[in-house]
């Protein structure tokens, strides 16, 4: 199977959306007016046979855009200083643009149309996502508008599980306590739980379709 069959198998799997697995810390809640503070994403890939797993990984420490809000319990959780010179941290535009250049070529590269925020909880992410593009005035955002894959309901379904830790032990995963919450480790368990289920539905025969028979029904003689 040549390399350009496996990118067909990529677009049509999920209908010509390149899934780009996703996760942000913040300074809040509300994406409108908290600050994005980390933010890592990683591309998927599916191999000669089939099977999805992560290719590139980008990963971003953000500076709060000018009048960002903070708020202390998010930075308490999250164990972030935002104003440490050691995070090394670069603007919304500059982390963006860096994510959205990789992604493009990911499209461009498995013949898809549009990317697909794929995250835990995908609605949280992918808000700060698009808000913080708008802040940025990034024209050519690759993402969808508004549809995402939430590997929360996924794994809700597959695994009986919707937090994250419990989820990627019911896969299997090992999932270290001490790492989460930091953007990087999320999204790296993030991908291999979102890449478990899809490939678990194939193995289980669920990918490819099978062709649907409709069942004929007989019209009795009488009717006739």
């Amino acid at each position: 199977m040549t390399a350009t069959t496996a990118c067909t198998q990529l677009h049509e799997r999920f209908r010509g959306y390149f899934p780009v697995v996703i996760d942000v810390e913040t300074g809040g809640f509300n994406a409108q007016t908290d600050a994005l503070l980390e933010i890592a994403a990683i591309t998927l890939k599916m191999d000669r046979n089939g099977w999805l797993c992560p290719d590139q990984t980008y990963h971003f420490h953000v500076a709060p855009f000018e009048g960002a809000n903070l708020e202390p319990a998010a930075l308490a959780f999250t164990g972030i200083d935002p104003y440490s010179a050691l995070r090394g941290a670069v603007s919304e535009q500059e982390a963006l643009e860096q994510i959205f250049k990789g992604v493009r070529k990911g499209i461009k590269a498995n013949q898809c149309q549009r990317a697909i925020v794929v995250a835990h909880n995908a609605s949280f992410d992918h808000g700060f996502v698009m808000a913080a593009s708008e802040r940025a005035g990034i024209k050519r955002n690759p993402f969808h508008p508004f549809a995402t894959f939430d590997t929360a309901t996924l794994a809700g379904l597959a695994l009986g599980q919707t937090v994250l830790a419990k989820a990627c032990k019911a896969a299997g995963l090992p999932f270290d306590n001490k790492e989460a919450h930091s953007a990087l480790y999320d999204t790296r368990m993030t991908a291999d739980l979102f890449c478990s289920i899809v490939n678990r539905w194939k193995a289980l025969g669920g990918w490819p379709l099978a062709p649907v028979e409709t069942p004929g029904f007989d019209t009795p003689e009488s009717d006739v």
